[in-house]
């Protein structure tokens, strides 16, 4: 059971395995016989818990065993046999111990028998691994023999590591299933070439390689959603519904249902166009018109027809336009519960979308009346409004806060334009339908104030916003992370400017101070040099009074 075990590997079969071996236990238990795995068993002391009234001493020797002729440490006292409608209960994952509370170490050979339990449950845990193979440059050249499933992840990132044991449990679930489509995965940091040559942008990127084609995948990143996904994709594009019968199990799994009817014509060739485009995102059909329920009627054949929220409804080139447009806008429900991934995929439609911002655990009066009024437009105005607007309902402010930068108090109505990030606000209560109904109106007519957008101005608010929101949020997971991530970093900042600008204080003392003594040299200088000029002028004036006289007497002798 063990090789076995090892070899086909996987959480079902063990579960499957430990069903067997208890089944086994209880028909032992019922019978008076023992499960192999036990036979070997000696008889042991029993503990204290069985001297308990009803229960044997542990001096009494165990019963003789009729089946095996001897002791047995399973062998139960004897008791009366269950009727026929009682159920006892089953014994506990994987094994339930022998009776006396039998310590499985002391045992003869419990200790391997544990050990070996714990080696094959661990095997279980990291088998998943081993249905998921690591890609490397040779993928490409052998790629295009076999259907994909990879994901492109990068070491270091941290979305990467959360999605790798559900990706592990996506190739569990795939092998078992026996589903032709094969489950691996990429580093893109090391083969950056064949991730650049698929588009990776991004990590992790989920696609699936169907010969030339590669399919990506937008959707939550959840088992069954991933599976879900790979399925349809891998799959033929136009699924034939050949019966009644066929027609409504479908009907019933699907909630969105695209059906071609009719022959070959240049609207089906456009059909299977669109489809090889759209199947990441919903199934396409064709029937005959016997197969379609009694109460469809169609105006002509052939037709593309949509079934849902309890009706059908008819592509009209005239009145709908394209195909494509057409399809991926009625791809949804008239009335969704709106998350992240949903809005996400909405941008794609071109619509406006409706939201009634609720608590689902509020059940008071106010909560749910928005959103009843959100259901009754979507219900009774569709005719009126589906091609513009998407109607549904959000649980919680959270996501539509960050979304528009704004603290919305819950319970609102908010009506978002993904294509341009712009958002409508009611300007006054909503009481009833025809108020929602007006709002709507006025917001199509251009009378109601648009916010947001995605203008220069917005994006900045966008950056600071987002910065502000990493601060906060790090400092609610981890304070001390939070100090030590932004703490640091200023500090060092604070004392480098600290320093600079007391380096540039003291060089201004000192130039100041050596400005003083210059000016004071220079002043004495200045002084000494004025002495020595006044006695160089009281010396010329001496010596021209010499002169003077001199002259004088040379003129006076010549006059004699």
């Amino acid at each position: 059971m063990t090789d076995e075990f090892l070899l086909e590997g996987g959480r079902g079969l063990l579960f499957q395995r430990s069903r067997a071996l208890n089944k086994s236990l209880l028909a032992g238990e019922l019978t008076g016989s023992i499960h192999p795995a036990f036979r070997h068993r000696a008889a042991v002391p029993r503990s204290p818990l069985s001297r308990l009234p009803g229960r044997p001493s542990a001096g009494r020797a165990p019963r003789t065993c009729r089946r095996h002729g001897g002791r047995c440490a399973r062998s139960p006292p004897r008791r009366p046999r269950l009727r026929a409608c009682a159920v006892p209960r089953a014994p506990r994952f994987p094994f339930r111990p022998c009776r006396g509370s039998v310590n499985m170490a002391a045992a003869p050979g419990g200790r391997p028998r544990c050990l070996l339990w714990a080696a094959v449950v661990a095997h279980v845990v990291a088998s998943g691994a081993g249905f998921v193979e690591d890609l490397d440059e040779s993928f490409k050249e052998n790629r295009k023999d076999d259907i994909w499933l990879v994901d492109f992840y990068a070491p270091w990132c941290g979305h990467c590591k959360k999605l790798e044991p559900v990706w592990n449990e996506v190739g569990i679930e795939m092998r078992n299933m026996g589903s032709p489509v094969k489950v691996g995965k990429m580093d893109a940091t090391s083969f950056s070439s064949i991730a650049s040559e698929f588009g990776v942008r991004g990590y992790p990127t989920i696609k699936l390689l169907k010969g030339d084609l590669a399919y990506n995948y937008r959707g939550p990143r959840t088992k069954d959603d991933i599976i879900e996904f790979a399925n349809r994709v891998a799959g033929p594009l136009i699924r034939p519904l050949p019966s009644q019968h066929m027609f409504e199990h479908v009907q019933k799994r699907h909630r969105v249902l695209f059906v071609y009817v009719g022959g070959e014509s240049p609207l089906k060739e456009k059909y299977i166009e669109v489809a090889s485009e759209l199947i990441v995102y919903t199934y396409f059909f064709s029937a005959s018109e016997d197969v379609l329920p009694e109460y469809v009627t169609l105006p002509e054949l052939p037709a593309v027809m949509v079934f849902k929220d309890g009706t059908y409804f008819v592509y009209d080139e005239y009145e709908d336009g394209d195909l494509s447009s057409w399809i991926n806008r009625e791809r949804f429900q008239g009335y969704l519960h709106v998350d992240g991934f949903t809005l996400y995929e909405l941008g794609d439609t071109g619509k406006l979308v409706a939201i009634a911002v609720i608590d689902d655990k509020n059940s008071s009066v106010e909560h749910t009346r928005l959103k009843s009024i959100i259901q009754e437009v979507a219900r009774d105005y569709r005719d009126h409004f589906h091609r513009d607007f998407q109607f549904g309902h959000m649980d919680g402010n959270d996501y539509i806060n960050s979304l528009l930068m704004d603290d919305l108090t819950i319970p609102t109505i908010v009506v978002l334009n993904t294509s341009n990030q712009q958002y409508f606000l009611p300007d006054r209560h909503i009481e009833s339908t025809e108020d929602m109904v007006q709002f709507i109106n006025n917001i199509l007519d251009g009378t109601a104030e648009a916010q947001g957008g995605d203008g220069l101005l917005q994006r900045i608010k966008r950056i600071i916003y987002d910065a502000k929101s990493t601060i906060v949020s790090v400092f609610k997971s981890s304070p001390l992370l939070g100090c030590f991530l932004f703490g640091l970093p200023l500090g060092v900042i604070s004392i480098m400017c600290y320093g600079i600008c007391t380096a540039d204080t003291e060089g201004e003392v000192f130039e100041h101070e050596g400005a003083k003594r210059e000016s004071g040299d220079r002043e004495l200088t200045d002084e000494g040099s004025e002495e020595e000029q006044e006695e160089e002028k009281n010396g010329k004036y001496t010596e021209l009074s010499d002169g003077e006289l001199k002259q004088k007497d040379i003129m006076e002798k010549k006059k004699d």
